[in-house]
């Protein structure tokens, strides 16, 4: 339940989670099961909602026992991490009532230009690859998607899992930049880690080494989801460019004076890097469109 200081994008926040939540109980998407809620505020003065424990854990930049030192079992992280997404992928949002909860009509058409305004706000250094990949983002825009509820920030450190072997999602969780989007957004959200085929051997904020190549994880999401991955390198370009665009905000703040938090300051090079990589695979993909 928000603070009763709270902004109102906050409260909407917050109605909007309770929305989420409402609208996956009954799924066999692993996430926090709601137990009760109020979006009006009547029953306590502010809108709040309950949701089940979720005895887990959430990877924070380490793994724990065994999976920091069993490559099989680590493995085994990958694939239930991309099972969450692809479940999640196909849940009816329109049966469940979520009918205007996102925008999807021409999803793809806005991207470039929402993230580039986005920026405008804050930019204040030479982002080399930014035009680049936006020029070939907008080249190659996906001839049509199927439209699900995308979760927005997908990767290992907004899922729990289940303590023990072998691995199991326990839940999704922080479902705030959740929308009707297009889920294949997510995967390459959860594929950042990797470098083409192979997990990159330094991770990307966790050691994803003895994790699956890219290509098992690609069959394991088309099996679950009945989606075509047939573009992903498109999705790779959109979610290291987005990511890269998403991090410069906090990265200017701090150099701003606006933020003291260390953790940050790691931004200023991750970013160059996010905006490189992205950068560079539109380099290697010819444009299919003018």
């Amino acid at each position: 339940m928000p603070p009763p200081s709270a902004s109102e994008s906050r409260v909407d926040g917050l109605r909007r989670e309770l929305r989420l939540v409402r609208a996956l109980r009954g799924t066999d998407v692993p996430h926090a099961e709601l137990v009760a809620g109020d979006a009006t505020g009547d029953v306590l003065g502010m809108p709040f909602y309950v949701m089940r424990a979720v005895d887990g854990w959430s990877p924070t930049g380490s793994w724990p026992a065994p999976f920091d030192t069993d490559p099989t079992a680590r493995r085994a992280l990958a694939f239930e991490l991309v099972d969450g997404i692809a479940k999640l992928s196909r849940v009816d949002w329109r049966a469940r009532g979520l009918e205007g909860f996102g925008r999807p009509e021409n999803f793809h058409e806005r991207q470039v230009d929402r993230w580039l305004a986005f920026l405008g706000a804050y930019r204040f250094r030479e982002l080399p690859g930014l035009d680049t990949a936006a020029d070939w983002l907008r080249a190659n825009r996906p001839a049509g998607f199927e439209p699900g509820i995308m979760h927005g920030d997908y990767q290992f450190a907004n899922v729990m899992f289940r303590h023990g072997t072998p691995a199991r999602l326990a839940a999704i969780i922080d479902w705030e930049m959740t929308t009707i989007g297009d889920p294949l957004l997510d995967l390459g959200w959860a594929l950042l880690g990797w470098d083409g085929e192979q997990p990159r051997t330094e991770g990307f904020y966790l050691d994803v080494s003895g994790m699956p190549r890219r290509a098992e994880l690609l069959e394991h999401y088309e099996r679950v989801s009945g989606r075509s991955t047939e573009d992903i390198d498109y999705y790779l370009v959109l979610a290291n460019w987005k990511l890269g665009v998403v991090l410069e905000k906090s990265y200017a703040a701090f150099t701003g004076g606006g933020t003291v938090d260390p953790k940050v300051e790691a931004f200023g090079p991750l970013v160059l890097q996010l905006l490189a990589t992205a950068a560079d695979l539109a380099r290697s993909r010819p444009a299919r469109r003018g």
